[in-house]
């Protein structure tokens, strides 16, 4: 019905170039052939994952076309800052800096309306624990099993757009991004059938997302920002992940 993740096949399914390594640095390459997937133009994609001395996970993306195409990249890391994933992330405390979410579809494709997060479970302008609200009784979280939206950013460039705290372990991350929209995810498709570091058994809710991105269906939603990409342009998106304790 849709081309989630990029498709099957997507990007998260294919094997990269390491273009440059570094103690703290990766620098990684995909050539992507016309129709791949379905999406037209020969696209050329960078990705640079680098830890900063300043206790942070930047990722920057760059791509460019040969033919007018789609593009919306983002990073799909599962975070547990109590345990490493052995436990759920309900008592994780959440602010998302946004007043304004995109509610979904039966599909979870968003419905082309921008909400007001106000009076709603959807509200983390101030810090709330991520499961204090997440089993009500509301239609959109009922059709996300939980979350799973994208909320709408203000401003525009780098700039802090959330924070996850964890008072168990002191914790916490802050979110930075040039992009218009983050993608909140907790993690209600763990099924308990996928096993990490030291064993450890992956359940439901066990880890959430923070996906820095354009929006989704942008292309069939005229008023949302643009994710197209034209020949002799440059796709550029960066994303900070900075770590510390309280």
């Amino acid at each position: 019905q849709n081309t989630l993740h990029g498709g099957v096949h997507g990007f998260h399914n294919v094997v990269w170039d390491v273009k440059d390594i570094t103690a703290q640095r990766l620098v990684l390459s995909y050539y992507s052939r016309n129709d791949e997937q379905g999406f037209p133009g020969n696209l050329m994609v960078t990705v640079t994952y680098e830890l900063t001395n300043n206790d942070e996970l930047a990722i920057s993306y760059e791509a460019e076309t040969d033919k007018t195409t789609v593009v919306n990249l983002t990073h799909h890391s599962y975070f547990n800052l109590r345990d490493g994933g052995r436990s759920e992330i309900t008592n994780h405390k959440l602010q998302i800096y946004s007043s304004a979410y995109l509610p979904v579809t039966e599909d979870l494709m968003p419905n082309g309306v921008v909400s007001l997060v106000a009076n709603t479970p959807f509200d983390f302008r101030e810090e709330m624990c991520i499961g204090a609200r997440i089993d009500e009784e509301d239609t959109q979280l009922l059709r996300g099993g939980g979350y799973d939206h994208t909320y709408v950013l203000e401003g525009k460039g780098i700039r802090a757009v959330a924070q996850v705290i964890e008072d168990q372990s002191g914790r916490y991350i802050k979110v930075l991004t040039d992009e218009p929209g983050i993608q909140f995810y907790s993690g209600h498709g763990i099924d308990g059938t996928i096993y990490g570091k030291y064993g450890i058994t992956y359940g439901d809710r066990h880890g959430f997302c923070l996906e820095t991105q354009h929006f989704p269906d942008s292309p069939n939603q005229p008023h949302f920002p643009s994710t197209l990409l034209h020949p002799n342009e440059k796709y550029t998106s960066l994303s900070i992940y900075k770590f510390g304790t309280i």
